[in-house]
């Protein structure tokens, strides 16, 4: 089975255009780090110089924002799916 990751249209040129990326499953960071070899570039969009998540991206795995529950070490498991939103700003 997979995990189904869905790509922001931003992140899409990484990606070649996919829309969803389907990966082995384990904890997020390991999601994040499959996603990364996979489509070179995008764990940089993800992660920061120090390991943390960046702070202007939310991910969702199955609807819950990781930044209340494990942050990377959330588990994602088969069938689940893992939504990258970019934070939007303005005023």
């Amino acid at each position: 089975m997979a995990v189904n990751v869905r790509i922001p249209t931003t992140m899409r040129p990484i990606t070649g255009g996919e829309k969803q990326v389907a990966l082995e499953p384990g904890s997020l960071f390991e999601v994040i780090a499959a996603l990364e070899a996979k489509h070179p570039g995008m764990g940089e969009r993800l992660i920061d110089e120090d390991g943390a998540l960046r702070k202007f991206v939310n991910v969702f795995v199955d609807d819950d924002d990781v930044r209340y529950l494990n942050g990377l070490d959330t588990a994602v498991k088969d069938n689940w799916t893992v939504s990258i939103i970019p934070a939007v700003a303005g005023g």
